[in-house]
């Protein structure tokens, strides 16, 4: 079974004075992570405070945009299912987030994958992963 997301039911993310800069960057087709000014630290999800050290010397990074599947979950008992996964982004950190453009039975932890970015309904990108040289 393979899965894409229909945009329409991606619902819009909140974007915050923390988030905007991480949100415009989506619309851009960048992922960007948190990285810590004072330790050095590259931290996800975006925040005005490091999660390591407490320093508010914070600003955001590109990221590669490719990791491999920590863990994931496939959700069938919906109309149309999907699979949410922990991806541990090749910087380090980890982040939760859809998998798609695969088949839903193929997945696999330590799968590698990229990002690919979907709209929402409001049209705000939203980062995802598929399989790396997916479609």
């Amino acid at each position: 079974m393979n899965m894409d997301i229909d945009a329409s039911k991606i619902p819009s993310p909140g974007v915050e004075p923390d988030t905007a800069e991480f949100w415009a960057a989506a619309n851009d087709g960048v992922l960007k992570i948190g990285s810590c000014n004072s330790c050095g630290e590259p931290h996800f999800y975006p925040r005005a405070i490091c999660p390591r050290c407490g320093s508010l010397d914070v600003g955001l990074k590109e990221a590669k945009g490719t990791g491999t599947i920590y863990t994931y979950s496939v959700f069938r008992r919906t109309s149309e299912p999907y699979a949410l996964a922990w991806v541990s982004l090749d910087e380090g950190v980890g982040m939760m987030t859809n998998i798609i453009n695969c088949d839903l039975d193929e997945i696999r932890i330590g799968q590698e994958v990229e990002v690919v970015f979907r709209p929402s309904e409001s049209g705000q990108a939203v980062p995802m992963f598929q399989p790396r040289g997916g479609r």
